[in-house]
Formats: C-alpha cells, sequence, structure tokens
C-alpha cells in the first residue's frame, strides 16, 4: 500500500501563488509517476499535472499550461505543484495521485484551494 500527504492548499487572491506538496510512503519502491487533479464543486475530477518518476516527463492540462509547474524529489517521495497567477477557476480541492509500476493507484485526501476574486 501507498499512503499520500497532501499539504499547502488555503485561501489566496486572484494573481497569487500557492505550492502544493504531497509525500508518499508505504511500498513506493515501483514509483512510476505522480500527479495532481482537481474537482471542483459540482463538477468531476480533472486532470492537472503529471509527472513520470524516471526521467521527469512531464504533462499538464491546457487550463494550467504556463502557470502550474510539477516537480519532484525522488529522495523525499515528493511531487510539488507550484501553482502561480492563480484564477478564481482554479478553486478546487487538489487530490495527489499514485501510480505504481504495476498500474496500480493511489488517491490522497485532497487539500482545498479557494481563490478570491
Amino acid at each position: 500500500q501507498v499512503q499520500l500527504i497532501e499539504s499547502g492548499g488555503g485561501l489566496v487572491q486572484a494573481g497569487g501563488s500557492l505550492r502544493l506538496s504531497c509525500a508518499a510512503s508505504g511500498r513506493t519502491f515501483s514509483s512510476y509517476a505522480m500527479g495532481w487533479f482537481r474537482q471542483a464543486p459540482g463538477k468531476e475530477r480533472e486532470f492537472v499535472a503529471a509527472i513520470r518518476w524516471s526521467g521527469g516527463s512531464t504533462e499538464y492540462a491546457d487550463s494550467v499550461k504556463g502557470r502550474f509547474t510539477i516537480s519532484r524529489d525522488n529522495a523525499k517521495n515528493t511531487v510539488y505543484l507550484q501553482m502561480n497567477s492563480l484564477k478564481p477557476e482554479d478553486t478546487a480541492v487538489y487530490y495527489c495521485n499514485y501510480i505504481d509500476g504495476s498500474g496500480g493507484m493511489y488517491w490522497g485526501k485532497g487539500t482545498p484551494v479557494t481563490v478570491s476574486s
């Protein structure tokens, strides 16, 4: 099993920045990728960004390209999401996602982000 602990969410004004962190623990020896999804009130959960553990290639949703940056610290089994130029439409609960080498998928409990206009 893999446990994911997110942190860094909060309230910020439009145009501001936040950095989310997600620390993975447990059976993390076969990490494949980690990423972030978000779910706004009344909407389905959507992909935000992902990073492959080997090689570090990244992928972003069009809505966050140029504003958000995902990065990782292999030694700490931690992934970060730097969010700049935040908009009210970025308001959501942000969930960390972990995929292991066998295709197993794990989720964190989420951290809320609120962007005020």
